[in-house]
């Protein structure tokens, strides 16, 4: 890994690079910007300089705060990009998530816990794959105030970057810069997806009756 990415993660592009894969990522899913953030974290616990033979010094590697920052602020940024095309989406895009049951059910669960003032689905969606999309979508879709939904999305995505960075950092401490640190990074971001999905998927609890009048 590091030997393809090496230059990357030893030039300030890496910043650019992730903060676009982030930014992206709510329209395009499939790209890896939890891969990256977890390479150059672990890239970044090796130290801040690596010495080579003869005195000389090799690439930087990435500042530790400057990619949690990067990664947490892409993450907001995009959330509102994707919530800003639903809220103008019109006719067309409300009836390509009335198409989908996923969307729909995504967003009358985020309609309701927006309401209640716990926006915690929109944290948990932020680590299933594909659920920022469906969140953030659904909330624009919905016209749902900005006062509700962004301080939630910047709780996520100060916790997806932070439990990212985290996992890439810690992981490259204690097993080394190296194929294993990234890949238990890599594996703990996976099963921390899959809890969030099945959390998101679940069905939205029934509403109670209301009280039999007399």
């Amino acid at each position: 890994m590091f030997e393809s990415v090496g230059a990357l993660t030893g030039s300030p592009w890496i910043y650019a690079v992730i903060a676009f894969c982030v930014v992206m990522d709510v329209f395009l899913p499939v790209l890896p910007s939890g891969v990256l953030v977890i390479t150059a974290a672990t890239a970044a616990a090796a130290g801040s300089t690596t010495v080579v033979a003869a005195g000389q010094v090799a690439h930087q590697v990435p500042d530790i705060l400057a990619l949690l920052a990067c990664a947490a602020t892409a993450s907001v940024l995009g959330d509102l990009a994707a919530y800003r095309l639903a809220w103008r989406g019109g006719a067309r895009l409300d009836r390509a998530i009335a198409r989908s049951r996923r969307l729909t059910t995504a967003q009358e669960r985020l309609g309701a816990a927006l309401s209640r003032g716990g926006g915690i689905l929109v944290v948990i969606a932020r680590f299933a794959p594909a659920g920022r999309s469906v969140v953030s979508l659904g909330a624009g879709a919905a016209h749902r105030k900005v006062k509700e939904f962004l301080p939630w999305s910047v709780l996520a995505g100060v916790a997806w970057a932070g439990y990212s960075v985290g996992l890439g950092y810690f992981g490259g401490q204690l097993l080394g810069a190296s194929w294993l640190g990234a890949a238990v990074s890599l594996l703990a971001l996976f099963v921390a997806g899959s809890l969030a999905a099945m959390f998101v998927r679940r069905p939205a609890p029934a509403p109670a009756p209301a009280p039999a009048t007399t």
